[in-house]
């Protein structure tokens, strides 16, 4: 018969298994983590993993979801909040989010080891379109201001905000550019659609 386990037992649990899901995913990557790697620390079996959750993508997805969540507000508060000038705050945005992409140890391993399709398949196409739009939702009211005040190009405000979360995909693709180019493509890119977005300082409509 399964054991009971308190509510401080629970929450001890839950928590040594996060604690060590964000240590062996970061380190090691999702496929080559086990049940028993996450259960052992924590001290119990490997059928009690799934009493906290459906399976290991389950987990790393909790936890690439708060970890979504902290880059976010990082890197909004250095961008679109920080600066009133559209091109500097795209720019800022996208160069900050790139480097958060590229350093931080749980996302890099889901792009290096090409996990990111692994953990797509888990999800159902309304859950796909929920998070794309959860993650231009944290700068869209800046765009929305802007582009109703004529300072951004584009044919309405969503369009604008995934225009400018498409580029972030470039962190993907570091291999197919070249290590030794990619940087500066990097830059080139960024500042490129973040001034082909933003109005001319002279006043000039914005296109349609």
């Amino acid at each position: 018969m399964p054991r009971e386990f308190t509510d401080a037992e629970r929450e001890r649990i839950r928590e040594r298994l996060r604690e060590t899901g964000r240590d062996l995913f970061a380190r090691y990557g999702l496929a080559k983590t086990t049940i028993a790697d996450l259960t052992d620390p924590a001290g119990v079996a490997d059928s009690t993993f799934y009493t906290f959750y459906d399976s290991k993508e389950a987990l790393y997805l909790e936890l690439l979801e708060e970890e979504g969540e902290a880059i976010a507000d990082r890197v909004v508060g250095a961008s679109f909040e920080r600066h009133d000038d559209p091109e500097r705050a795209i720019a800022a945005f996208l160069r900050t989010i790139c480097e958060a992409v590229e350093t931080d140890p749980l996302v890099r391993r889901l792009v290096v080891e090409d996990e990111l399709d692994r953990l797509r398949d888990r999800l159902s196409d309304a859950e796909l379109a929920a998070d794309r739009q959860q993650s231009v939702g944290y700068f869209l009211p800046y765009v929305e201001a802007w582009h109703e005040a004529g300072r951004l190009r584009g044919p309405d405000p969503e369009t604008v905000a995934h225009a400018i979360r498409a580029v972030t995909f470039l962190t993907l693709h570091e291999e197919d550019v070249g290590e030794e180019r990619y940087a500066a493509v990097r830059e080139l890119l960024v500042d490129a659609v973040a001034a082909g977005l933003a109005t001319p300082a002279d006043g000039s409509p914005a296109d349609g």
